[in-house]
């Protein structure tokens, strides 16, 4: 049974950082592209940032390149996000995911809430 569980989340303050952690299992992690998404109210969920299989590619939205790094670790089955320089606008729920072309291979996890506020 394959599960995403999303963590690290939190409140913080523009221009702080946070670093989310997505853990898999159930399926052969390395296998995979990973990417994470987010979900911000009242909007449809975007693509943030990819990373293929053996994380020796990488891109990025334009709305946080340079600001965040997607990376992550086949050994413990983990993919990560570094956010850095953080704006009230990326403000969401955000998931982890495995991307297809046009949508996402498994079932979504219940995500984490990044709040970016004063």
């Amino acid at each position: 049974q394959v599960q995403l569980v999303e963590s690290g989340g939190g409140l913080v303050q523009p221009g702080g950082s946070l670093r989310l952690s997505c853990a898999a299992s159930g399926f052969i992690f390395s296998n995979y592209a990973m990417a994470w998404y987010r979900q911000a109210p009242g909007k449809e969920r975007e693509l943030v940032a990819r990373i293929t299989s053996a994380g020796g590619r990488t891109n990025y939205a334009d709305s946080v390149k340079g600001r965040f790094t997607i990376s992550r670790d086949n050994a413990k089955n983990t993919v990560y996000l570094q956010m850095n320089s953080l704006k009230p606008e990326d403000t969401a729920v955000y998931y982890c995911n495995a991307p297809l072309r046009n949508g996402v291979i498994f079932h979504w996890g219940q995500g984490t809430q990044v709040t970016v506020s004063s």
